[in-house]
């Protein structure tokens, strides 16, 4: 791995190539070019047989340069440093800052490539790229280039652990706006490596990290819940909201609502009717609750008619109905 600082200062990570790769990727990128050479050779000689042998060296010359020469610098320049032998390697030719090469970079190398792989059998270039650091031969030095990996296998994702079940939806009332999000990468990275730090040092960290969210949050972590625990659980709630957040889940599905609806009737419940007034051997109702008031959200029960007083009844609620200045109840007491 070969650390990179571009013009942004920003730092690239990059895998320089082996020679074995690139000895490959050389041999097949020859393999081609003298392929072509050969079979562009074979026909100006069978086209130019009538001419003179200082036109037909000429030629020669011009073949030479233009296929083994030309034309890698060409295709380096066109495919921004992938020939055809690195594309079958998986490798690349960029600038020391990580950018793509230009026109000016491949003829550095292919010139200098002339000289230390098609004179010398690429010895030179093998000896430059084993002292090298970076394996780069001499026309990635003078041309301040290098050859990287570009298939890099992706690291494998680490295992975030769940929360215990036990502290499954206690952290559900936390305020977690105030948390920022380098915290959250913090406490990702430290649960996906926790099995791979040394148990003082990680507990450590975990109870710094704890601190840290119950800080933002306003709420301390309880003390009998291990740190890497609540962490789990206050990430949990977390990506519960988002998800909640992103594809709008209804409370019977833990939306929002799903934690105070086993705490309270829903708002369309019905309200209990009134009760009737009846007489028992030991006298109305009278001091009887209340009826709750409707909620707003269900409608409200018709009043019930309640039945006409008899005539013979009619002295007796009046007068239950002025003393005092209340309501008469309707009851008249038995003879």
């Amino acid at each position: 791995m070969s650390e990179l600082v571009t013009g942004e200062a920003v730092a690239l990570e990059l895998r320089p190539a082996k020679l074995p790769s690139r000895a490959l990727a050389v041999l097949l990128d020859l393999a081609v070019a003298v392929a072509v050479y050969v079979a562009v050779t074979i026909v100006l000689v069978a086209s130019t047989a009538s001419l003179d042998m200082a036109a037909q060296t000429a030629l020669s010359l011009a073949a030479f340069l233009l296929i083994l020469v030309g034309g890698p610098i060409a295709v380096e320049t066109l495919s921004h440093g992938r020939s055809l032998g690195k594309m079958a390697c998986g490798l690349r030719v960029v600038r020391d800052d990580g950018g793509p090469i230009r026109f000016r970079h491949s003829l550095v190398r292919g010139l200098i490539g002339v000289i230390e792989i098609l004179m010398t059998f690429g010895v030179v270039a093998c000896i430059a790229s084993l002292v090298s650091a970076r394996g780069r031969r001499l026309g990635d030095v003078f041309a301040g280039t290098l050859v990287v990996r570009e298939r890099v296998p992706a690291p494998a994702a680490g295992f975030l652990p769940p929360p215990p079940p036990w502290l499954a939806g206690r952290f559900s009332g936390l305020d977690l706006s105030a948390v920022p999000d380098d915290l959250w990468l913090a406490v990702r990275q430290y649960l996906t490596r926790m099995g791979q730090l040394d148990a003082q040092v990680g507990w450590a960290m975990g109870e710094r990290l704890a601190a840290d969210v119950a800080a933002r949050t306003g709420a301390p972590a309880p003390r009998e819940v291990p740190p890497a625990a609540y962490l789990a659980a206050v990430l949990h709630e977390r990506q519960a909201r988002e998800a909640r957040r992103a594809f709008g889940a209804s409370p019977a599905f833990g939306g929002p609502g799903a934690a105070g609806a086993s705490a309270a009737p829903p708002s369309d419940y019905p309200p209990a009717p009134p009760a009737a007034p009846h007489a028992g051997p030991a006298g109305p109702f009278s001091g009887a609750a209340p009826t709750p008031a409707p909620r707003p959200a269900a409608p409200s029960p018709s009043p019930s008619p309640s039945p006409s007083p008899s005539p013979s009844a009619g002295s007796d609620v009046s007068r239950d109905a002025s003393e005092g200045g209340r309501p008469g109840t309707g009851f008249v007491p038995p003879a």
